[in-house]
């Protein structure tokens, strides 16, 4: 007896036949949605609006924003970008944002239907993109990294791409609730976990910037859900275990590599026996330098020395100011608005970073390789001194603290050194109003602005040395309160939304 093996049915459909056919699935899917959509939305009203808060937190306005999967462009419109484009795969999406969002009433608005992987789209597309926006997106790409990659051709140097999808730690949650018709069916999606999501966009040649996770609990629950995602969520062990994930990231391609002018800001107050040497170690690593003194009203006639060292160096683009008011903050704000040059760096007066290392500084911004870039103490032994053991103890512990609050690594948040563009530096100014004049330092006002913008944050190491004239101006006690009050207000700001 001769026994047939049965063979399995041959596919004969080629990997684009078989990219055609998800297409078409995801098409009809979203088709399908688009016919009541706010059933499901006020369903789950908490969770859309929380979401919608962040990316407002995240994005600030007038700006020009393309989203990527934008559905019925509730996300988008609520972002108030000045020129906002919408593209979706789904054609009924995008008559129902059109509808909701007609381009006589908001005609910074436009609504797009097409494939984000369809060449073509990418090069009707017109100029550059402040914001890339994929919200729930990647699960259904087909080629991620492909994807990823064709969005270089969308960015300037400031482009930033924000990426948000769920936790996989939540898909049994997500598919019970749809079981159960409390979240709405969703496509078959791509496995991606939040590693290979930084992997994908990393081999792509985009540079991350901060991860950040959020809600804990997607539901009111009479007030309960506010009030643990505004607090329990944002614990550094418990965020992890959030729905949404978010990651910022920046196009490498795009990075600016030039050399461009430098001013050099020195605050300085009864720092006379370091104005010389200060200029003297300066070294010319531009040939467009501006050293500008900022004299906080000494009793030890630094004022006059600044004028006698300028006379000195009559070849050197030297000038003074006095500050208005009183501390570092104060000072730096003054010299920056007064500021020539398109680089800004803060050199503090006592010379414990050495002026020899700003070339470091001027070398990782003007390569792009940082945006905001940040001393640190901590990485090479001090000089014996240098620094108070107390000092070390709280600087340290005050860095892990708001490496946790803004989502971004700093080893030492106090460090005086801190350079940045003057454009990026107006922008800071121009949304000082989120955060508010709380600073004495200085340094916060920075640093906060600095990550609110989702600058990228470079830090170089620096040899502190023990200052050789003068005495320090810190208060360990009174500073360290200011501090912790600190601490809760960027609490407050940044994690509490």
């Amino acid at each position: 007896m001769i026994f047939k093996i049965k063979k399995p049915p041959i596919d004969k459909k080629n990997s684009f036949d078989r990219k055609l056919d998800r297409k078409k699935e995801i098409l009809g899917h979203y088709n399908k949605l688009a016919s009541k959509p706010s059933s499901w939305i006020n369903k789950n009203d908490f969770f859309h609006s929380q979401d919608r808060s962040y990316f407002r937190f995240l994005i600030s306005e007038n700006l020009r924003i393309l989203d990527i999967g934008c559905g019925n462009g509730d996300l988008l419109a609520s972002l108030k970008p000045s020129e906002g484009i919408g593209l979706d795969i789904s054609t009924k999406m995008i008559d129902l944002a059109k509808s909701k969002y007609s381009s006589k009433e908001n005609p910074n608005l436009q609504f797009l239907a097409g494939d984000i992987e369809d060449e073509k789209i990418i090069s009707e597309l017109q100029g550059t993109f402040d914001i890339i926006l994929l919200s729930d997106t990647v699960g259904l790409i087909d080629d991620v990294q492909n994807c990823f990659s064709s969005l270089h051709n969308l960015c300037h140097p400031d482009t930033r791409v924000i990426v948000s999808y769920f936790s996989w730690l939540w898909t049994p949650i997500l598919v019970s609730s749809e079981a159960l018709s409390l979240k709405r069916k969703q496509m078959p999606l791509n496995h991606l976990s939040a590693k290979d999501i930084d992997d994908l966009l990393e081999i792509s040649d985009f540079d991350i910037i901060k991860r950040d996770w959020r809600q804990l609990i997607p539901k009111h629950l009479f007030g309960i859900g506010p009030v643990v995602n505004r607090t329990i969520a944002t614990l550094p062990l418990m965020r992890k275990l959030c729905v949404r994930n978010y990651v910022v990231a920046r196009s490498l391609k795009a990075r600016r590599n030039i050399r461009p002018s430098t001013t050099i800001v020195i605050p300085c107050r009864n720092e006379r026996g370091n104005i010389l040497p200060a200029v003297q170690r300066l070294p010319e690593f531009n040939s467009d330098m501006e050293i500008l003194f900022v004299e906080g009203h000494s009793s030890d006639g630094t004022l006059e020395e600044i004028n006698r060292v300028i006379k000195e160096f009559p070849n050197k683009n030297i000038r003074v100011t006095v500050q208005d008011g009183m501390g570092k903050g104060d000072a730096v704000r003054k010299a920056f608005k007064m500021a020539s040059n398109d680089i800004l760096m803060i050199l503090d007066a006592d010379l414990t970073v050495p002026p020899e290392d700003l070339i470091k500084f001027y070398n990782a911004i003007s390569s792009g390789k940082g945006e905001f870039i940040n001393g640190t103490r901590f990485i090479y032994p001090m000089e014996k001194g240098a620094m108070r053991w107390l000092n070390v103890g709280g600087n340290l512990f005050f860095a892990w603290v708001f490496s946790w609050l803004l989502n971004q690594r700093f080893t030492d948040t106090l460090c005086g050194t801190k350079v940045l563009s003057k454009e990026h530096y107006k922008s800071i100014a121009k949304n000082r109003s989120y955060f508010g004049d709380f600073d004495p330092f200085g340094d916060f006002d920075l640093i906060f602005g600095a990550t609110k913008l989702n600058l990228k944050v470079v830090e170089i190491p620096i040899r502190y040395a023990e200052r050789t004239y003068g005495t320090t101006q810190i208060s360990r006690f009174r500073h360290g309160l200011m501090l912790l009050r600190m601490v809760f207000f960027a609490f407050r700001k940044l994690k509490s939304l």
